[in-house]
């Protein structure tokens, strides 16, 4: 593996897995403790939409799968607000739509081109510098809304007493559900809209069956993250298996792990 390093393709693929990782691994919490865990499959499906009309407008797909999915997750989060539907019912209506208006545009452009191949399936090994400095840029970002955590969490263990402590919950839903759409969207670039909803479930999930301390959940969520990328390319590197699925089996083992050591 240490020789593999020093390809640049594997050092971009790696600086790129585990800022995808932590990031997505630190929102998963959040996603997980409020029984979201279909939202990130959900806006994955969209993001399939965005990229399929970047593919028909010729245009660069992440920068338009971007709005797209970040206007998806926006309606649901409207929507749960504005009627008696549940979260998941909004998110089944924006996971249809979406891969409906994805179909259609990909038959207007009357084939089915390989960037399509490539955001369903995840080509990690084919990060660009382009790709990794916008995932920089998503690294840094997720820093700037690291004090929003605390109302976050707050919000997340009992959003009642939140709300009766005046705090903006509805406004920072909509926050949170956009920087979890974004990273849904970059993390497609990674690991393909197939896998992308598992590094929103599977790290937080395994850090919840360790821990009940909500900040320790955290950290231990982004670690697993980390950790799996990290070990998933080795392993992939070693066995000459595709690296985006093999990253979800080590993400799975923590997993079993968590169900085995579980507190």
């Amino acid at each position: 593996m240490i020789e593999a390093l020093a390809l640049p393709f594997m050092r971009r693929a790696l600086e790129a897995g585990l800022l995808v990782g932590a990031v997505a691994s630190y929102l998963g919490v959040f996603v997980v403790q409020r029984g979201l865990g279909f939202f990130g499959d959900g806006l994955a499906h969209a993001a399939f939409g965005g990229v399929a009309l970047g593919i028909l407008l010729g245009a660069e797909p992440l920068w338009v799968a971007i709005p797209f999915t970040l206007a998806a997750a926006l309606m649901i989060v409207w929507v749960r607000d504005r009627t008696a539907l549940k979260y998941d019912t909004a998110i089944g209506v924006s996971f249809a739509v979406s891969m409906a208006l994805g179909i259609i545009f990909l038959s207007l452009r009357q084939e089915y081109s390989r960037d399509a191949l490539t955001y369903l399936f995840g080509s990690i090994l084919a990060v660009t510098p382009a790709d990794l400095w916008i995932t920089r840029a998503l690294a840094a970002a997720s820093l700037c809304m690291l004090p929003l955590w605390g109302r976050w969490a707050y919000a997340t263990v009992d959003p009642e007493l939140a709300r009766a402590d005046r705090l903006p919950t509805r406004r920072d839903d909509y926050i949170l559900a956009a920087a979890i759409a974004i990273t849904v969207v970059i993390a497609v670039k990674v690991v393909g809209m197939v896998l992308v909803a598992a590094f929103l479930v599977i790290p937080p999930a395994a850090a919840r069956l360790l821990t009940r301390r909500f900040a320790t959940m955290t950290l231990l969520s982004v670690v697993i993250g980390a950790i799996s990328v990290l070990a998933g390319l080795i392993l992939s590197y070693q066995c000459d298996l595709p690296s985006g699925p093999t990253i979800i089996l080590v993400q799975a083992a923590f997993f079993a792990a968590g169900v085995t050591f579980r507190r």
